[in-house]
């Protein structure tokens, strides 16, 4: 499926204009409140609705959504799922949050994770391999075939650039808290950045 895309430098060179864009941000409440794109509004990739935000344009031609995560995957996927819906008029931002903070774009800093889901993914991997392998030497061959499992998951996730056990993560209770909706993430953020509520989209969760 073709998506259409815009480098972090154009983003920069649009959002200079002053023209106000449609940015979704589709991480985790953790993530968006360590660091986002100033204006970025959140809607995670788990909570994202197409037909609600296809519903808000009101029978008008849908402004452009643009997408943003971390470094682009689950961007992709909720361009893909949008795009599935109906949607004419999705670009995904190339490199993500990452990209962006590397190329200058004005970001918002809040409470820094502990643990990048990238790292638990790490963590978690590890650990099943580790847990297996001592319980097939230990107790029963059979476990080994565990292992096998954990091993044969990172190879998909290498060869596709999709993992499962990433997602799964990123939905745990740990990482969905950290937007609070009485309030904005920083001093610094405009009153768009806040969590609120609009015609396009809203943005508040519950944690």
């Amino acid at each position: 499926m073709s998506v259409k895309t815009i480098a972090p430098q154009e983003l920069k060179e649009l959002l200079a204009t002053g023209q106000p864009i449609h940015l979704i941000d589709v991480r985790t409440p953790a993530e968006y409140t360590e660091i986002h794109v100033q204006g970025a509004r959140l809607i995670p990739l788990d909570q994202l609705d197409p037909q609600k935000l296809l519903a808000a344009s009101n029978g008008k031609p849908p402004e452009p959504i643009y997408v943003i995560c971390r470094s682009g995957n689950r961007a992709r996927m909720a361009c893909e799922k949008l795009i599935q819906a109906g949607h004419p008029n999705v670009i995904l931002v190339e490199g993500g949050t990452l990209a962006c903070e590397q190329a200058g774009l004005p970001v918002v800093r809040g409470k820094r994770m502990l643990l990048s889901i990238e790292r638990q993914t790490r963590i978690a991997i590890g650990l099943g391999v580790l847990v297996f392998s001592l319980l097939g030497y230990f107790v029963d061959p059979a476990f080994v075939f565990g292992a096998a499992f954990f091993g044969a998951g990172l190879l998909v996730a290498g060869i596709t650039d999709w993992c499962g056990l990433a997602l799964l993560i990123s939905r745990m209770p740990w990482n969905q808290r950290g937007i609070d909706c009485a309030s904005a993430t920083t001093s610094a953020t405009s009153k768009t950045d806040a969590c609120s509520s609009s015609p396009t989209v809203s943005t508040c969760t519950s944690h």
